[in-house]
């Protein structure tokens, strides 16, 4: 969904400086970090697109915060241009992060922050995975299915195989990946 943190976006941002202050433009790096941020942003846009094109109203459970897993580092982090986006749109949004939201409550407002992946799944209308943390590598794909009010599950890392949720049940919307509905989905159709 996009590269965050403080080193590389920092240090793009650096050589474009040195670059201009040499008045020799580096288009690469360029592209680079307006890709990047157009990314972020597109990422939402994406879960919007997967819930239907409409979230006004709407809840959205969020599993992962910080820039990367195991760390509490929320600098140019996707998550919050993701959130923006959806809250933008008009989505209700709860979250949850094993290290992350302490800082993050720093950084957003108007998101509920959840103690656990379950708790941001209960009631939601669909699932993000934003952060590849060990912990979401692992959930009880059938359990989330039920706690959700629709069977929507973003996996913005593609952590999970499609075919794994598809057989929990899940609609699956990955990066670079095909849509899949669940039968249960199809079914309310």
């Amino acid at each position: 969904p996009g590269y965050g943190g403080s080193c590389f976006p920092k240090d793009t941002l650096a050589l474009m400086k040195t670059a201009a202050d040499n008045e020799t433009p580096l288009r690469i790096v360029e592209a680079t970090v307006q890709v990047n941020d157009a990314r972020k942003r597109a990422m939402g846009r994406k879960v919007i697109k997967a819930m239907g094109g409409d979230v006004r109203g709407k809840t959205v459970g969020i599993l992962g915060l910080t820039f990367k897993p195991n760390t509490d580092d929320m600098r140019d982090a996707p998550s919050l241009s993701i959130i923006a986006a959806l809250q933008d749109a008009g989505a209700t949004v709860k979250a949850y992060d094993p290290e992350g939201v302490e800082q993050a409550s720093k950084l957003l407002t108007d998101v509920e922050f959840v103690a656990n992946p379950y708790a941001a799944a209960e009631g939601a209308d669909a699932l993000v995975i934003v952060t590849e943390w060990d912990a979401f590598r692992a959930l009880d794909l059938v359990r989330i299915k039920n706690s959700l009010n629709a069977p929507i599950l973003v996996d913005l890392r593609n952590i999970y195989p499609p075919a794994e949720l598809e057989r929990a049940g899940l609609q699956y919307t990955g990066v670079g990946k095909p849509i899949t509905e669940s039968k249960d989905l199809i079914k309310l159709q």
